[in-house]
């Protein structure tokens, strides 16, 4: 009899996701020591630069009177390792990151999963148990036919993403080896298209090539038709070359996708080898809502409410 997938908790009380041949879970515990020579030769994790950044990155944010986080090491070093331990450009990711509550409102407000549930239910965001062959996250995102707006309006959606990215930051593991994205646009009708208007466009593109703190390497889009591609070529000239670079369209070629991402990371869907049954939208959402007060507590971090952005 097959067992029916359901939330579990470890001897620790960490919750998990039981597929039988994968297990989903936030990996928060230390990296491993293959992960941390990564980070030695890829990020300057060394003793002799990485205390004295953390040192910096804490001063520059109590310097800034408005600017309310938590300033233990373990906080410091889930922005400065993505920014290579200079801890001026992860000041200036940092504010860029928790200015877009103050920018764009609504977009950025509420990231908690409570609140998104209705996203979670219509099964559009998978998180895979297994990393690729190096260490990152792999998050899929179906926005084709499946997507239903009325349903789950873009913004909730993309509020969702966030949510996801969060998770992954506060993982030592992602913080050092990163995430990549599959953006799965099957069936993708023109109706649809009409969503990405210009004013999301540039505050996704914002949110990608700005704020967020995490080590993006590689977005892939599969089942990709005419009507994404004469959208992507819209907004195309606006795409930095080095997110520009990271871009990678397969259509349905599944060797193409196979050959950036290992068989064992992919479900067959997507040409792979993984044996497991992805969990539910819903169930996925419960996950996530085992965190809520980690979410809600994340939810208050950043500028006060008297703050004003300078333009």
């Amino acid at each position: 009899m097959v067992k029916a997938l359901c939330i579990e908790f470890d001897d620790n009380k960490v919750p998990y996701i039981d597929l039988s041949t994968g297990i989903i879970r936030m990996e928060k515990e230390e990296a491993p020591e293959w992960a941390l020579e990564k980070a030695r030769q890829e990020l300057r994790e060394v003793p002799e630069i990485m205390e004295p950044a953390i040192k910096k990155l804490r001063e520059l944010i109590q310097e800034e009177k408005h600017l309310k986080l938590p300033l233990d090491d373990e906080y410091m070093k889930m922005f400065l390792r993505p920014t290579h331990y200079y801890p001026e450009s992860a000041m200036k990711r940092l504010k860029n990151f928790y200015h877009m509550k103050a920018k764009y409102g609504a977009p950025c407000e509420n990231i908690v999963p409570s609140k998104l549930k209705n996203v979670f239910e219509e099964d559009l965001l998978s998180l895979f148990p297994n990393r690729d062959q190096h260490g990152r996250r792999i998050l899929a995102i179906e926005a084709g036919k499946k997507w239903k707006p009325s349903r789950a309006p873009l913004i909730d959606l993309f509020r969702t993403i966030q949510l996801t990215v969060l998770g992954s930051m506060a993982e030592p593991l992602s913080q050092i080896c990163g995430a990549i994205v599959i953006i799965d646009m099957e069936g993708l009708p023109m109706s649809h298209v009409m969503q990405f208007t210009p004013s999301f466009a540039a505050m996704l593109l914002d949110y990608v090539q700005e704020c967020i703190c995490m080590r993006l390497k590689a977005v892939h889009i599969v089942n990709n038709s005419y009507i994404f591609n004469m959208l992507f070529a819209i907004f195309k000239p606006f795409i930095r070359e080095k997110l520009r670079k990271r871009i990678f369209f397969h259509g349905k070629d599944w060797k193409s996708l196979t050959s950036h991402i290992d068989k064992n990371a992919l479900p067959v869907k997507y040409g792979g080898t993984g044996t497991w049954d992805l969990p539910a939208g819903k169930l996925l959402g419960d996950f996530f809502e085992c965190y809520s007060a980690d979410y809600e507590l994340a939810d208050t971090y950043g500028f006060t409410k008297d703050y004003q952005m300078k333009k």
